[in-house]
């Protein structure tokens, strides 16, 4: 079930590219109702709907058709943000978000492979954890850019997904007394991901056993590829021992004018 919502998530984005014709920075759509392509629970839709109308990156929405789903387009500028997160010395990755349905399907597939909690890396506005928050996991969002975290305090009055504004490599993990989390690294290998990963992973290592990462990878010729695969991160993978579970393919912002779609790997520690 999982996997087709991934499948005909990537669909509508791919119509929808054909049909787009506004000029904005970043877009993005959410259906409306649940449908045959999308049984996604009603309330969690609008939940969906009311982190896009409450978050100040999106100016403008409006309805659209697109492959016979009546879905909201949001449009958005990232621009300020995206400057103000490559301003710290130990920032890896500049922001630049996943599509709000692609965090809710990347944590309905963390959720249905056990996982309790959801700690969102580099989290830009809080997206998967608030994602989390709506699928009754807990989570956990670690920003460095308070101007980031300052825009994720509103959204988490709606759902409270514990912002917190600090360098990730340096964060206490032991204070949040996980049990079985998995763990979003924002942020592709090739721009500042392995960087991020090795430093969160090397301080979790000495506090848990079981835990879940989830990466988000790359095929564009943009960017050089890994030696190992899995989209960039197949090196860093062999290296800490994590075993592959499943890759999915879901639409993000920096892939909208790409003909592929962006892969999430999720593997696990391999004890």
């Amino acid at each position: 079930m999982i996997e087709e919502l991934a499948k005909n998530l990537v669909n509508l984005k791919q119509e929808f590219t054909k049909l787009y014709v506004g000029t904005s920075h970043i877009q993005e759509v959410i259906p409306i109702h649940k449908s045959e392509m999308f049984p996604i629970d009603e309330n969690h839709l609008q939940l969906l709907h009311h982190f896009a109308k409450n978050n100040p990156i999106y100016y403008n929405f409006y309805e659209q058709k697109i492959l016979d789903i009546p879905c909201i387009v949001y449009e958005g500028d990232i621009n300020k943000y995206w400057l103000n997160s490559i301003q710290y010395g130990s920032s890896h990755a500049p922001f630049s978000p996943t599509w709000i349905m692609s965090a809710y399907v990347n944590v309905l597939l963390a959720k249905d492979f056990g996982f309790l909690e959801i700690i969102d890396i580099g989290s830009g506005d809080g997206r998967i954890a608030y994602c989390a928050k709506i699928l009754n996991l807990e989570s956990f969002s670690i920003e460095i850019d308070e101007m980031l975290v300052n825009l994720q305090k509103p959204l988490s009055n709606i759902l409270n997904f514990h912002p917190y504004c600090s360098d990730a490599v340096q964060f206490d993990y032991s204070l949040l007394n996980l049990q079985k989390p998995a763990f979003f690294i924002g942020g592709l290998a090739q721009m500042g991901g392995i960087e991020l990963a090795t430093g969160v992973l090397e301080k979790i290592s000495l506090i848990l056993k079981n835990v879940g990462w989830v990466f988000a990878g790359t095929y564009s010729l943009k960017y050089n590829s890994d030696p190992k695969n899995n989209a960039g991160w197949g090196t860093f993978m062999d290296k800490y021992n994590l075993k592959h579970i499943q890759s999915i393919l879901l639409p993000t912002v920096w892939a909208f004018h790409e003909s592929d779609e962006t892969p999430y790997i999720f593997t696990q520690t391999n004890e």
